[in-house]
């Protein structure tokens, strides 16, 4: 193994480490670990680049909305017949049965000013309408600019509010894209066990 991949690994080690060093983020960033019946993701959360979409998440994290939610749709080149702008990503969130429990709606933040894009591993909020997104999230597998402010993914191009980066696990974020689906919806849903804080600015 080369001097590099040791490096590579021993960074990966100290960033989950407890109390280490590198696992306290980098001002205004906070980690994440995605806990799934599949496996374990890790994300930086940018506090300090999209506020108002990065905490309304860690909101949800800290109040344990998405423990027990799902990653409930899968979205590939091969299921989106009537999409004439194709993506590819993964989306969660907390079970329905907690909606009287969900935050209120939050301004969309654009990527025009935050300066995030939708690469692969971003996370993003789903919406309908601009500032219309809760509590439902996507993750990108490849970068899909047509989800940045001004793609035609959607038709009033504004884009969706991208947030956060996965920095370990993408191979289980593949590994959740690649389930058996019904159009998109994936069956079975891919349990999301528990959403924590692992890292960076505490609540």
């Amino acid at each position: 193994m080369t001097g590099l991949r040791l490096v590579a690994l021993a960074a990966v080690g100290a960033l989950l480490a407890p109390g280490s060093a590198a696992a306290q983020a980098a001002e205004g960033v906070a980690l994440v670990r995605i806990e799934t019946a599949l496996g374990d993701i890790i994300a930086e959360i940018y506090l300090d680049r999209a506020p108002v979409t990065a905490e309304n998440f860690l909101a949800y994290v800290d109040d344990e909305l998405f423990d027990g939610g799902s990653f409930f749709r899968s979205v590939h080149m091969g299921n989106q017949p009537d999409d004439s702008v194709r993506i590819e990503v993964i989306q969660g969130g907390p079970d329905d049965s907690l909606r009287d429990r969900f935050k209120p709606a939050i301004p969309l933040e654009r990527t025009s000013v935050t300066g995030l894009s939708h690469v692969d591993g971003a996370l993003s909020m789903a919406r309908g309408g601009p500032d219309t997104a809760r509590s439902s999230f996507f993750i990108c597998i490849g970068d899909q600019a047509s989800l940045d402010f001004g793609g035609n993914r959607n038709p009033d191009g504004q884009g969706f509010a991208a947030f956060g980066q996965v920095v370990q696990g993408m191979e289980v974020v593949r590994r959740i894209q690649m389930g058996e689906v019904e159009a998109q919806r994936l069956t079975p849903v891919v349990r999301i066990e528990r959403v924590r804080r692992v890292g960076g600015p505490g609540p």
